[in-house]
């Protein structure tokens, strides 16, 4: 054992070795630190490292209070530990194993905080700007993610606005504003041949602003876009004044004390917000106003675009040069009439072409918008921008859906004790009075009833699927001819379907926890939530692989992880009835026959992570990215 006496020297502050040149060499192989050793250890004091060996010229320097560490090595010659010993009697003895298990406790402590320090990224003034956020206002998905992934952002430190309109229609819906005050701030927006006054109001709620616009056009009957008659005639002035308003509110609220400032970062969701961009690249950017801001265009269903005609872009409150980033023409077979040009204006056009990156709902999604088949008309214009166009998959609100204490479900459960969904799908199946059968596979479908759900292909597959020895439960609204053929289906089939018209919270829950599958034939699904809420509750789904359905679902393959399979559902292409009925008979049949690989496809839905913290933290990531380029301009 060679040794290396360590001297207590209790004034000086400087390390320094001894040895004689002749005597022995020194060579760094690594670098040690005594830090953690002297914090805890050999408290206030320093070390003089001396190195033993023959006197020769050099000096060894002595010291009454000293300690030698010894140094252990393997067979190998490699350092194994160290002993810290005592020279003299009057030196406290010290406790290697406590040393070393000490310095191995500070590294990891000092390790964990690099960690976090490395995890912390700039914070950011963020503005989302939406037509609908939960839980104020939601009609689907939309509302769903501006409801949610603005708390998880200010979770991680940022300083988040969400800026949406004050939608009052005389219903229960009101009471979501109960606690919304007004923010005494009174403006003149320039835009639809002349000044449109809005009111701004304004609650602060777990960690975010929650800004809303007021105007006599959002105080109507129906949803935040039409009613029973149909789509609202004025939604582009409606959503025109939004735009325009969000763009005003960091300048003039000063919300907490302090206003958001022209360094800000704006989320524009779909088109109903697309002027944002546009505004900020003609009207405030030329005048040196948000010079430094950026803009982010979300994108969470590009079949709408808000087009209108081409005489209506006076009235967006534009600058008369800029009308080529919304010129839109349609092509020959889209036109009403022989003497019909197609001349349009397209506000999500402007925003794909004036934001400075643009994001989707999914992976997936991302990439079918930019073809032929799901861009709309624009997959030339995304294909173009394809560099600054990502997917980042939605999250869910996991304390809302969580089997293990939803308050709407009668039995609760997890993935380590199943039991309680047995008793969730018999209490569902009493509640809607089927023959309670828990060995029946139960199938539900949870949705709106029109073309892009593929509603069209569950009623010509009904008849069919009836003949099996299945359940059937769907829940939904929308075309009055699926809601009537949902009403001929129970008549039909008393003992095998349901189906309840409308749309009710509670009910869905407890179809998603009492259904042993969950069907979604959609045409195409940006993103999808039912499917994810499916899993959180071991119910597995069989989907169309589109979108963000084919980047969640994972296909079953019961021959993968040595036998006990990988996978949570099943997705069926191309999109057609036999194509769906046959991922329904294998999902079946794995149900009846094989009850402990379906056990396992439970677990494996439930233990999938699809919170909004993951997506969060990829929102951060295209936030860096968009601060280093320079913003657009014309």
């Amino acid at each position: 054992m060679e040794s290396i006496q360590l001297t207590r020297i209790l004034s000086s502050c400087k390390l320094s070795t001894f040895a004689s040149p002749k005597s022995s060499v020194f060579r760094r192989s690594c670098q040690l630190s005594f830090d953690h050793l002297l914090k805890r250890s050999l408290p206030n004091v320093k070390l003089t490292v001396v190195r033993s060996g023959k006197s020769g010229n050099g000096s060894v320097e002595e010291e009454k209070r000293a300690v030698r560490l010894d140094v252990d090595r393997d067979v190998s010659g490699s350092v194994i530990g160290l002993n810290l010993i005592p020279t003299s009697g009057d030196h406290e003895v010290i406790d290697t194993k406590v040393a070393v298990a000490t310095v191995t406790k500070d590294k990891d402590e000092d390790e964990e905080i690099k960690n976090k320090k490395a995890e912390t990224r700039v914070t950011y003034n963020i503005v989302f700007v939406t037509a609908e956020a939960a839980p104020y206002s939601k009609t689907g998905g939309l509302g769903d993610v501006c409801g949610s992934l603005p708390i998880q952002l200010a979770n991680h430190g940022h300083r988040v606005m969400v800026v949406s309109p004050r939608y009052l229609n005389g219903t229960s819906s009101d009471e979501n504003f109960a606690r919304v005050l007004d923010a005494k701030k009174r403006i003149k927006l320039q835009c639809f041949g002349g000044e449109q006054e809005i009111a701004f109001f304004h609650e602060y709620r777990e960690g975010v602003d929650w800004v809303f616009v007021d105007h006599p056009s959002y105080h109507r009957p129906g949803n935040p876009y039409g009613d029973s008659h149909g789509a609202f005639g004025d939604n582009q002035f409606r959503f025109t004044l939004l735009c325009h308003a969000a763009c005003e509110a960091p300048l003039v609220l000063p919300l907490g004390g302090y206003n958001y400032g022209e360094k800000c970062l704006f989320l524009a969701n779909d088109w109903h917000a697309g002027l944002v961009p546009v505004l900020l690249a003609s009207k405030y950017r030329p005048h040196g106003v948000y010079k430094d801001a950026r803009s982010i265009l979300v994108i969470h269903n590009l079949a709408h675009q808000g087009v209108e005609p081409a005489a209506s872009y006076k009235n967006l409150g534009l600058p008369s040069n800029w009308y080529g980033a919304l010129e839109w023409v349609f092509p020959t077979w889209a036109r009403t009439h022989a003497l019909d040009t197609g001349e349009a204006v397209n506000i999500l056009k402007g925003a794909i072409v004036t934001a400075d990156r643009i994001l989707t709902v999914s992976k997936g999604y991302a990439w079918e918008i930019t073809t032929v088949e799901g861009g709309y008309g624009l997959n030339e214009i995304l294909s173009s921008r394809r560099t600054v166009l990502n997917g980042i998959t939605n999250g869910i609100h996991v304390s809302e859906w969580d089997p293990s204490s939803d308050k709407h479900i009668p039995f609760h459960y997890s993935s380590t004790s199943l039991s309680g969904k047995v008793q969730c799908k018999t209490a569902l199946q009493q509640e809607l009075g089927l023959p309670i059968k828990p060995e029946c596979p139960l199938i539900g479908f949870i949705g709106r009833l029109d073309y892009q759900k593929g509603i069209d292909l569950i009623h010509w597959a009904i008849p069919e699927l009836m003949e099996a020895d299945v359940q059937f439960v769907m829940l939904g609204s929308g075309d009055p001819l699926y809601e009537n053929s949902m009403r001929s289906a129970e008549n039909t089939y008393k003992d095998k379907f349901r189906g309840w018209v409308g749309f009710n919270v509670p009910i869905s829950h407890r179809i998603t926890a009492g259904c042993d599958i969950l069907l979604m034939p959609s045409r195409f699904e940006p993103c999808g939530l039912n499917q994810l809420y499916a899993m959180r509750y071991g119910t597995i789904p069989v989907v169309h692989a589109t979108g963000g359905l084919r980047d969640t679902v994972e296909n079953f393959n019961p021959y993968a992880g040595g036998g006990s399979g990988e996978g949570t559902g099943w997705t069926f292409s191309p999109l057609t009835k036999d194509s769906m009925l046959n991922a329904l008979r294998t999902a079946i049949s794995t149900y009846k026959d094989h009850k402990s690989t379906w056990e396992g496809l439970m677990r494996r839905c439930m233990q999938k992570d699809f919170t909004w913290e993951n997506a969060a933290i990829q929102y951060e990531q295209v936030f860096e990215w968009v601060f280093i380029d320079p913003p657009y301009v014309m």
